[in-house]
């Protein structure tokens, strides 16, 4: 799988995903999920990101998250790529992450299954900073 952050980037926090320390299980990108592809560039048509903006916004829990602030930042397409025993290479992106941020505090990651769909994971980080003298 590979993790597209390619330069086509429409959200308004750009790297994001590394403001975490390397993010969710380390390395580049979203960890086990798919890393970050540092070669070439993928563009994410309109209507593919509308189409997952609009399956995130119809579950309740993104709901809530909108509700409480939450604004939506970015959509990024987590590529599949078969490779058949005849070197056929075919490549699909029928899961994204939608990103969304809470002024400087928080950060929400929504698992998109485009082909059924549904919403299958959301992953909250919350930033606490305590000043000290």
């Amino acid at each position: 799988m590979v993790y597209a952050n390619g330069a086509n980037d429409t959200g308004t926090e750009p790297g994001i995903m590394l403001n975490y320390g390397g993010c969710l299980g380390g390395g580049h990108g979203f960890g086990r999920r798919g890393f970050g592809w540092g070669g070439g560039s993928i563009t994410v048509s309109q209507e593919y990101k509308d189409n997952v903006i609009n399956i995130a916004q119809n579950d309740s829990d993104v709901q809530n998250l909108l509700a409480d602030g939450y604004n939506i930042t970015d959509v990024r397409p987590i590529i599949s790529t078969v490779v058949e025993a005849d070197g056929t290479v075919t490549m699909k992106a029928t899961t994204a992450i939608v990103m969304l941020s809470k002024n400087t505090t928080g950060r929400a990651f929504v698992t998109v299954n485009v082909e059924e769909g549904k919403v299958t994971q959301i992953v909250t980080l919350t930033r606490t900073v305590i000043e000290k003298p």
